[in-house]
């Protein structure tokens, strides 16, 4: 499968399944904002607008768990974002791929808070006591999954915007490149019919 066959139906299925601008305008959360909603800046695929919206859709998914979409259209108006390219990242962490995202916000709040440096303190401020101890649990493993998520939508946001610019520039370059390879054709044809017909 060529490179162009592949970006068309990748660049197909992304259409198929972008929410449209009536549907967001239609969408009942978004009413006080549908003006600005239906503003044609917004829905267009620029090579400024589609990186803003992946970096604005990768944070929204990871920095609330509920209302994501909602949070990619709102911060997508004034950054002049890609409306439908934010809200459609947002379903990164979706409720199948969510206990796995969990997981790693998990792991990664771990790798920064390092708890145990600490942990005698707690204990012998606590002395035992049952309720510190279920305490002490649950801010330890709600704080590094928090902070997990933090670190998640900044790094995320970052790097999805650097990757979308580059796929962006890529695949412009290549549409340029076919399209002087396909001009230039003609002129080769037509300067080999002069040469032949001189001989």
């Amino acid at each position: 499968m060529s490179t162009r066959t592949l970006l068309q139906r990748i660049s197909g299925a992304l259409h198929k399944r972008l929410p449209s601008r009536e549907d967001v305008a239609a969408n009942k959360w978004l009413a006080p904002v549908a003006g600005r909603a239906l503003s044609p800046e917004l829905w267009r695929f620029t090579r400024r607008s589609v990186p803003r919206g992946v970096a604005l859709g990768l944070f929204a998914a990871f920095i609330v768990p509920l209302g994501q979409i909602f949070l990619a259209c709102l911060l997508a108006f004034p950054a002049r974002a890609n409306v439908a390219v934010a809200a459609l990242l947002t379903f990164v962490t979706n409720p199948f791929t969510l206990p796995f995202w969990f997981v790693v916000a998990n792991r990664v709040g771990h790798f920064f808070l390092r708890p145990g440096s600490g942990d005698e303190i707690v204990q012998s401020a606590a002395n035992g006591s049952a309720v510190w101890n279920d305490i002490n649990w649950f801010a330890h493993s709600a704080g590094q999954a928090a902070l997990g998520f933090v670190v998640l939508a900044l790094v995320s946001s970052a790097l999805g915007h650097l990757v979308a610019g580059w796929v962006w520039r890529y695949w412009i370059g290549h549409k340029h490149r076919e399209r002087r390879l396909r001009q230039s054709q003609p002129r080769v044809a037509a300067v080999s019919e002069g040469t032949d017909k001189g001989e």
